[in-house]
């Protein structure tokens, strides 16, 4: 039986459902989706800066927020770390799954050859990577990037496996099935898969295979 995933999106819907729909998962796109944990998994996507007021700090650098998206997926985030099932985090996911457990953000990150750019043209660059993803790719491989914030402290229980420079790109919680990533994988996967950067079917599909 194929795993049922919800992802919670505004932007770019088809392409992460296409995406995870062809590494064999059953998919539900919605934009603040009802809270329930009625799927094997949940996918929090990429989007806008999540509100400064989750890391106990004012808004001094952030761009557009969504406060309702904001208090939804962060209900939806609790209640399946609560019930144990799987999360991974896209890019704000990412960021999101680290303010949950306790961790701050970086609340602008200037342009620079490795980060942001424009959403039309993801910049490329390398990471360092240990752990489950030193498995997948080797220690160092290239990945996608474009995005405004990015983790300072990182959050309680969780473990870093990549990072470029200073930025920490991925994280999995020690003992719960939380993984997150600060660059898209769905952007480097099927007919959007890309010379100059890893596959990102393998992670997809090891996400796939954590909820069966």
């Amino acid at each position: 039986m194929k795993p049922r995933l919800l992802l919670s999106v505004k932007q770019s819907g088809p392409v992460y459902t296409a995406a995870f729909t062809a590494c064999g998962a059953e998919v539900t796109e919605a934009y603040m989706p009802e809270i329930s944990t009625d799927y094997d998994g949940l996918v929090l996507c990429g989007g806008d800066d999540l509100h400064p007021k989750y890391y106990g700090q004012e808004n001094t650098a952030c761009g557009i927020i969504d406060d309702d998206r904001d208090t939804v997926e962060m209900a939806l985030l609790d209640a399946f770390v609560k019930a144990g099932k799987p999360v991974m985090g896209i890019c704000r996911g990412h960021q999101l799954v680290n303010v949950y457990f306790g961790g701050t953000l970086h609340q602008h990150m200037p342009d620079t050859p490795k980060h942001r750019q424009s959403k039309e043209h993801y910049c490329v660059h390398e990471v360092e990577a240990t752990g489950l993803l030193e498995e997948l790719y080797g220690k160092a491989f290239f990945v996608n990037s474009y995005h405004h914030q990015a983790i300072d402290r990182l959050g309680d229980g969780l473990c870093p496996l990549a990072s470029c420079g200073n930025v920490i790109e991925a994280v999995m919680h020690k003992t719960l099935p939380v993984l997150s990533v600060q660059w898209h994988p769905e952007k480097l996967s099927f007919k959007y898969r890309r010379d100059d950067a890893v596959d990102g079917e393998a992670l997809l599909r090891y996400f796939v295979d954590m909820c069966k």
